[in-house]
């Protein structure tokens, strides 16, 4: 009698499980080979890698506090200043006009000053005379206070006239070299809500600051004083060097994307390298001259389907554990094991724990099983 498929099924995947799960092979597959790397000892190198820009260790904006028409600019690009040279001039004719307004309002209140001191000395003898009533002469005090309080209020009213008037002329900071500069003659600044910048002063650019933004899985690996190497587009076949100066702790999120900056201290004798050129940098956080390592493809391993092991790897691992697997002595069959990292490279780990020198380890499989029962087998890898 005929069995119908329906019937056969339950029976056929009850076989295939069971011989699946002993570990053997299924009809059709072929032998597995493995290639395998040496443990061995050398230097393992570990780098953090960050890209930041270029910047003056100190860089001054120059603006203005009060708006007007620039009337002359005495700097231009590349300029090299002192500190108190002047470096522009806004028109100073509205300016000039509001002191001598304000000199009128004052020498108008100190006339009415005068007056109320007349006033009220006249008034203090009609008081003791009796010709006048008190209250008059409570009147003439209060007169005599306002005119005091006024000739302050038109003090004041000039300081801050005169002030206005000396910033018309813009003197720089700093020593330094321009290194930008917004503004023509004959454009208007607008001071009103912000200061308008004028020119960007650099203190010294034969000593720089690279601002580099560390991720935050990396960030712990950094420390001040570490070497670090970098590169910028303009001299491509040029390594030049630098050392970490500081690490910032407030955080920058972009895209979900946490980083942190590092500040790069860089020398720059020769003045090669400008303000805002772009920088790969990398940062050397870690240096083994004897370190037992292997190939991270060894760690990265996973055994094929249908691949036999001496024992039973662990379901659990420490934090600084990784597996990796050895052969048994007939090649045939895998054995996990344990081991404990260190640095890495990015092509080789270090081993810490777990394996001796000139052990081999698997690093791929050679020869796989057939994709199907009857199919031709998978390419290597």
């Amino acid at each position: 009698m005929k069995l119908k498929l329906c019937q056969l099924l339950p029976t056929i995947l009850s076989v295939l499980a069971l011989t699946l799960g002993s570990g053997c092979k299924p009809p059709g597959g072929g032998p597995l080979n493995y290639g395998t790397a040496t443990a061995s000892r050398g230097e393992i190198v570990q780098h953090v890698t960050a890209s930041g820009s270029l910047s003056a260790v100190v860089s001054v904006d120059v603006g203005s506090q009060i708006s007007g028409k620039i009337l002359k600019l005495f700097v231009d690009f590349n300029s090299v200043v002192t500190n108190g040279q002047i470096v522009a001039q806004i028109d100073p004719a509205i300016y000039v006009a509001n002191v001598h307004q304000s000199e009128g309002n004052l020498a108008n209140a100190k006339a009415a000053l005068e007056l109320a001191r007349v006033n009220e000395e006249r008034g203090g003898k009609l008081l003791a005379d009796k010709l006048v009533s008190q209250a008059d002469y409570d009147q003439t005090i209060a007169s005599l206070h306002q005119a005091q309080a006024s000739v302050e209020i038109c003090s004041a009213t000039l300081a801050n006239s005169q002030a206005n008037l000396n910033y018309c002329t813009i003197y720089s900071p700093i020593n330094g070299i321009v290194i930008s500069r917004k503004l023509d003659v004959g454009q208007t600044v607008a001071a009103a809500m912000t200061t308008p910048v004028l020119f960007t002063i650099a203190q010294d650019i034969t000593k720089m600051n690279i601002n580099a933004s560390i991720s935050e899985a990396d960030i712990g690996q950094v420390r001040n004083g570490q070497p670090v190497d970098f590169t910028v587009d303009a001299f491509p076949d040029e390594v030049f060097h630098g050392a970490v100066a500081q690490v910032r702790k407030s955080p920058t999120t972009t895209a979900n994307v946490v980083t942190y900056e590092a500040i790069i201290a860089v020398s720059n004798p020769e003045q090669k390298l400008f303000p805002g050129m772009t920088a790969d940098v990398s940062i050397l956080t870690a240096d083994r001259t004897n370190a037992l390592k292997i190939p991270n493809t060894a760690l990265r391993y996973t055994p094929p389907f249908g691949a036999e092991f001496e024992q039973t790897p662990p379901a659990k691992l420490e934090r600084t554990q990784r597996l990796v697997y050895q052969l048994s002595p007939d090649g045939k069959k895998l054995k996990p094991v344990v081991v404990r990292t260190g640095i890495t490279d990015g092509v080789d780990t270090e081993i810490l724990d777990g394996l001796s020198e000139s052990a081999a380890v698997v690093t791929s499989t050679l020869t796989g099983l057939k994709t199907s029962f009857g199919g031709p087998p998978p390419p290597e890898r």
